[in-house]
């Protein structure tokens, strides 16, 4: 384990139980992987009428890209907000992201950006499978609070 959940807060916009990710495992200048409990966790601020929904995983990539482009400089500064502008080749599997019983693992790979957008490649895998993939394109606002 290189990071816990209280250091990747300190890397991310997102606090309290909005910080969905555990660990960072591993990580180099173009890729991170990251683990999380989280998705079982019935106080996750994404559940819906109790229950998470598998494309609930696309956050859990957004905030491993977030904290790999912190550590790794592919951001430059430290964005307030990021917004997802565009998601391609999304690949989902079936049934509610909660019923996953083992941890998480979540990979990220940077494909090309600058200080104002990145792109990632991502996967969510659980219980032996790819649960969410694709890519995803994130427009940074450095200059605004969340």
């Amino acid at each position: 384990m290189i990071l816990d959940r209280a250091e990747i807060a300190q890397l991310i916009p997102h606090a309290g139980s909005m910080c969905l990710l555990d660990h960072v495992i591993a990580w180099d200048k173009d890729s991170i992987r990251c683990r999380s409990g989280r998705h079982r966790a019935r106080d996750n601020p994404l559940c819906y009428a109790g229950r998470l929904g598998m494309l609930s995983g696309i956050e859990f990539a957004a905030q491993a890209m977030a904290v790999h482009g912190r550590l790794s400089g592919a951001i430059g500064a430290r964005p307030r907000v990021g917004f997802i502008v565009a998601l391609r080749d999304i690949v989902c599997g079936a049934g509610p992201l909660d019923d996953v019983a083992e941890d998480l693992t979540i990979d990220a790979t940077h494909l090309m950006g600058d200080d104002a957008r990145v792109a990632y490649s991502f996967a969510v895998s659980g219980d032996g499978r790819t649960l969410v993939g694709g890519r995803a394109t994130v427009l940074l606002q450095a200059d605004m609070t969340a």
